[in-house]
């Protein structure tokens, strides 16, 4: 099985320009290896989060997030989607979380000084499930508080049309730092493609995260992530898609909120009437009185240029019993 190395997943942009790591046929498994957010530098509690300490931290923006790529998908071609089957990942044996001063909404906080006034960084212990890996494992946020460890891919996505964008800070219809819970095995991330190969990729993963990632990090861990790609041709998408077993998300990440929001309800609104036959009139209303339809908000923290993240979730078998 082809495979990017670890320390070749060290890139810090989402450059149409980089030469493919990996070239792939459609339906090919392969895996990526992906640093954590910090590229390694949190390993136990007395690494704190002091941009002077930490490598990379002289550039603007930070030399932080990195990702693995691009990968080449054969026969991918501008106009089409892509389309990412997420089956496995395998997270390290810890994860992290970083706070302390002007990071996230509470950097600043005189209510709570202590989170204002001093760096903190917490090590999570993740111990094996029953297939013998994290990938069904346990994280233990402490003695007496632990959950499932439910990983998923924080930061992937396509080359962008024409601009390079980086991994920390970039986000649009081609993907970027999204956060997006969702992007968890079993799960199929649909994108647009803009250059030939599609030239995807990923890194950042998670090994569990709460709505919104409040602090600005989340369970911050190192992975390795198994996935294929398939093309479908000649369909363009406005904006990301996931397929998930039981239902289907239009995402969009925007400022403020209600834009994001407002805009990935429209998107879902396209895919009914595009794909199940839903009317226009149908489709509005639906997203107005259906109890099972929701909004997720995956991301929304204060860092740096990112917009919200929401996504407009449905039931597949609501949707797909298109217009009444």
């Amino acid at each position: 099985m082809q495979r990017i190395e670890r320390e070749q997943a060290r890139k810090y942009a989402f450059d149409w320009r980089d030469e493919p790591l990996l070239r792939v046929g459609s339906g090919e498994s392969f895996e990526i290896e992906t640093y954590d957010a910090s590229t390694g530098f949190f390993k136990t509690p007395d690494d704190k989060a002091i941009p002077g300490r930490r490598p990379g931290f002289d550039r603007h923006p930070p030399l932080a997030n990195p990702i693995g790529g691009p990968v080449w998908l054969e026969g991918a071609e501008r106009g089409d989607t892509l389309v990412v089957t997420i089956e496995q990942i395998t997270v390290a044996d810890y994860s992290w979380i970083a706070i302390g001063p002007r990071r996230g909404p509470l950097g600043e906080s005189t209510r709570w000084p202590e989170l204002s006034s001093d760096y903190t960084t917490k090590i999570f212990r993740h111990t094996p499930g029953p297939s013998g890996t994290t990938r069904d494992g346990t994280l233990h946020f402490g003695e007496r508080l632990s959950w499932p460890i439910t990983p998923f891919i924080g930061t992937f996505g396509v080359a962008p049309d024409r601009e390079v964008t980086t991994s920390l800070d970039g986000q649009g219809p081609w993907g970027g730092n999204l956060d997006i819970r969702d992007a968890a095995p079993g799960n199929r991330l649909l994108l647009p493609v803009f250059h030939d190969g599609a030239r995807f990729y990923l890194g950042d993963v998670h090994a569990s995260q709460g709505d919104t990632e409040f602090t600005g990090t989340a369970a911050e861990t190192q992975a390795t992530v198994r996935l294929k790609l398939e093309v479908i041709k000649q369909k363009s998408l406005p904006w990301l898609r996931i397929e998930k077993p039981q239902s289907i998300v239009a995402v969009c990440a925007d400022r403020p909120l209600e834009i994001a929001v407002e805009r990935a309800t429209v998107f879902l609104m396209e895919w009914l009437i595009a794909e199940h036959g839903f009317t226009p009139g149908d489709a509005y209303c639906l997203v107005s009185t259906c109890p099972d339809f929701r909004i997720n908000v995956y991301q929304m923290c204060r860092l740096g240029k990112l917009s919200f993240v929401a996504g407009a979730e449905l039931p597949r078998q609501v949707a797909c019993r298109g217009s009444a």
